[in-house]
């Protein structure tokens, strides 16, 4: 593990904390003291850096902004019942965000600096984790191509970055979901797996649009025949038909391999559940709901943790469910949360302990 002596920190003089209301926090809206900066140059990793929050400056022919070389990852801090500060899974986010670097042709970071430096971060900025039920830090570690060159080429420099977020729920309230059945977000052999920046930004207009309709967000279907379930713009998607748990599988490379959806299937199968991943078409969950066995669906993430779906709609159908009336996503939730707020015992190893 790295050592403080390992990063340069440079603190602030006077901490921003006590300008924030900590009563009301959007999430992605306010940020900490500090954040973590180190660059790559010459097929090696700098020293990394602990410096005031603020604007950084790039030159206007920066590759990042014109090739879109850029991932990131988003991991999730809390604080528990006696106080003390945990981050979930973080060791997952870690080898995630490798995997998205190896696809995206750039250099992998190293554990000492990804792990390290997000410790040590953390600690310095330790006061602006949430106390209040349902509220966290949010950690954004990214990376992105800083050539300064115009040139269709994987860059050969970077600049890895940590910045830290506290917020509230994501969404307050049960999800409308319009069923995408015009546009792609990924296909087989593309970049669907890794969590790259060029991902979101496709998923803008699906968004808007949806957002135009009256619904929250887009479910995406397969590139071919829009008939096959992928996931939700910001989180992976469950449905419960019959007592049974169905998540699309993995196996295309079209669906990110989420943190909270593995928790998900994890917690699912210690409530007793039989949770099945395979190929899912809108076909059997139009089916299930006339026959009356749909009786959930939910979507995960780390920023949206457990949220559930009250309707799911396309051109064709229209599927309106009562999160109100239900019982094992809720539970999913209660469960989960009492691990990462210490209110149950950390069977798993989830909780890393700053």
């Amino acid at each position: 593990m790295m050592a403080s002596t390992d990063i340069s920190i440079s603190r602030i003089e006077k901490s921003k904390l006590g300008e924030l209301d900590v009563n009301n926090l959007p999430f992605g809206k306010h940020f900490t003291d500090h954040m973590l900066e180190v660059d790559y140059a010459n097929g090696q990793w700098g020293t990394p850096l602990i410096r005031p929050y603020q604007p950084i400056s790039f030159d206007p022919s920066m590759a990042a902004i014109h090739y879109g070389q850029a991932i990131f990852e988003g991991i999730k801090a809390y604080r528990l019942e006696d106080g003390e500060v945990v981050i979930f899974r973080p060791d997952m986010n870690f080898k995630r965000f490798n995997v998205s670097a190896r696809r995206m042709a750039m250099p992998e970071v190293p554990e000492h600096i990804f792990m390290g430096g997000l410790q040590e971060l953390i600690r310095l900025d330790e006061a602006w984790v949430p106390s209040k039920f349902e509220h966290s830090l949010y950690i954004r570690p990214f990376m992105f191509a800083t050539d300064e060159l115009i040139g269709v080429k994987p860059s050969d420099t970077y600049k890895f970055m940590i910045i830290l977020s506290p917020a509230g729920p994501f969404f307050a309230a049960p999800l409308k979901i319009y069923v995408e059945d015009k546009y792609v977000r990924a296909v087989a052999g593309g970049v669907g797996f890794a969590k790259a920046a060029g991902n979101y930004g496709a998923a803008m207009l699906a968004t808007a649009e949806a957002k135009a309709k009256g619904y929250d967000q887009v479910l995406w279907t397969d590139a071919h025949a829009h008939k096959l379930v992928q996931e939700i713009g910001v989180m992976n998607v469950f449905f419960i038909v019959d007592d049974t748990v169905f998540t699309p599988d993995l196996d295309q490379g079209t669906i990110l391999a989420g943190i909270t959806r593995d928790s998900a299937i994890t917690v699912l199968k210690e409530m007793g559940l039989n949770v099945v991943e395979r190929s899912l078409s809108l076909d059997e969950l139009v089916s299930a709901h006339a026959a009356g066995t749909l009786q959930e669906a939910f979507g995960t993430g780390t920023a949206v943790t457990i949220s559930f779906i009250s309707e799911l709609a396309s051109a064709d159908f229209k599927i309106e469910l009562q999160p109100e009336n239900w019982r094992y996503a809720p539970e999913l939730k209660r469960r989960l949360d009492a691990i990462r707020y210490g209110i149950a015992p950390d069977t798993h190893g989830w909780l890393l302990h700053i």
